[in-house]
């Protein structure tokens, strides 16, 4: 039992990315691959989980190692034009993120309830600041990871269905799949939702933050090791778990939908029938408890990585443990309002919730392709690392990763 207490001491950022990698999005965009593709687009998340990981790792380690956040090594080695693009990209790409996450949770909470959807928005828009300004991240995400358990509702499709197994396997390893433009806008629509630049912005900056609440301005190269190691452990059990629920989610809409000739999903309510079969009458209520859990992980996740980047690139103070009612902080909170507060204006536009997750997903996988560069850059540079540059493998890993979704991208461009 000791044993397994200390295994899961050194579970921290690695895993609340992974958890929060499973946001209203990926769940929307999981959900319409299955449908439209059936079993034909597993092998995408077999295919990401690597990658994601060995990214996700360098990200960790420039923020622990040099004990700043991306933004601000991308401020010191970058030129001003090529960093305000950088951090640009990302605000963009967060705040639509941000849109399509409450404006799903929003929806949630009519399918269960009817009642004005910006509304609802709204109010978990102003819940979010209020708990990310005065709340420790930390504290609140205790209770909220219990809401992400119906997400195991999918797991338990996967497990009472009748499912072929040799016929998953087969067709994950050789998808039957014609290679259209439709085909290529999934494909950056589940790498965009699986690899988000976000993700990469908010586990360097948890690092960072660690690294200060243990009080290791300088570690010895012994604690930098050990952390690494840590970090290492933290991350591949994250995105093990993260692609794995991914995976069962895309599964069971599969099985379901797919097979029941729904190939489109264009609404909410459609999306609850793929947790009909374990779920019966409460597929419902399933579905939008692990919408809002996961919503209300992920758009803190989202704002904060925003926080993050532009109070580094500003040289403000950036720390979730900020009390702005000491006077602390307010740059770094007011960001994460606006970014907030700026979403939720979007979802006033009108535009289809799932639709809307979709399209934010697409957008995130060709935002990720610059930043990803750029971190790798900085990852092979001593003058950021330095004596802990990146080994060969992850530097191998980590440019397949981008080179894999800078590919994808350009195919789509010139589809």
């Amino acid at each position: 039992m000791k044993v397994l207490r200390d295994w899961l001491r050194q579970l921290g950022p690695g895993l609340i990315t992974g958890a929060a990698d499973d946001d209203p999005s990926g769940i929307a965009t999981y959900s319409q691959a299955g449908a439209r593709f059936g079993y034909s687009m597993l092998w995408s998340l077999v295919f990401t989980l690597p990658l994601m990981t060995a990214i996700q790792i360098v990200s960790a380690r420039i923020g622990y190692v040099s004990g700043r956040g991306l933004a601000a090594n991308m401020k010191q080695a970058f030129p001003r034009p090529v960093l305000f693009g950088l951090v640009g990209l990302l605000l963009a790409a967060n705040t639509l993120n941000i849109a399509a996450d409450v404006a799903a949770m929003a929806a949630a909470v009519h399918l269960l309830v009817g009642g004005p959807t910006q509304a609802y928005a709204l109010a978990f828009g102003i819940a979010s600041v209020l708990m990310q300004v005065f709340l420790r991240y930390e504290s609140y995400v205790r209770w909220l990871k219990w809401l992400t358990l119906a997400l195991l509702a999918y797991v338990g499709v996967v497990a009472v269905l009748n499912l072929d197994w040799a016929d998953v396997l087969a067709r994950t390893v050789h998808p039957r799949l014609d290679w259209n433009r439709d085909t290529l806008l999934m494909v950056v629509a589940v790498f965009g939702t699986t690899i988000s630049p976000y993700l990469f912005f908010w586990q360097a900056g948890q690092e960072v933050e660690d690294r200060q609440a243990d009080g290791q301005a300088a570690p010895t190269a012994e604690q930098v090791r050990a952390h690494l190691h840590r970090i290492k452990l933290d991350t591949h059990v994250g995105m093990l778990f993260s692609n794995l629920i991914a995976f069962c989610i895309m599964l069971a809409t599969a099985a379901t939908l797919h097979k029941a000739g729904v190939h489109q999903i264009d609404t909410s309510a459609q999306a609850v029938e793929a947790l009909r079969p374990v779920a019966g009458a409460h597929a419902a209520l399933l579905f939008s408890l692990g919408i809002i859990g996961t919503g209300l992980l992920a758009v803190p996740v989202l704002a904060g990585s925003a926080g993050y980047a532009v109070a580094e690139v500003a040289g403000w103070r950036d720390s979730l443990s900020l009390r702005l009612e000491r006077g602390e902080g307010r740059g770094f909170y007011g960001v994460i309002a606006v970014a907030t507060l700026g979403g939720v204006a979007l979802c006033f536009a009108p535009m289809d919730p799932v639709r809307q997750l979709f399209w934010s997903a697409v957008f995130n996988g060709i935002t990720a392709v610059p930043i990803m560069a750029a971190m790798m850059v900085l990852a092979t540079r001593p003058a950021v690392m330095g004596s802990h540059v990146i080994g060969p493998k992850l530097r191998r890993l980590g440019w397949a990763a981008t080179a894999v979704m800078a590919l994808t991208v350009l195919a789509l461009a010139i589809a």
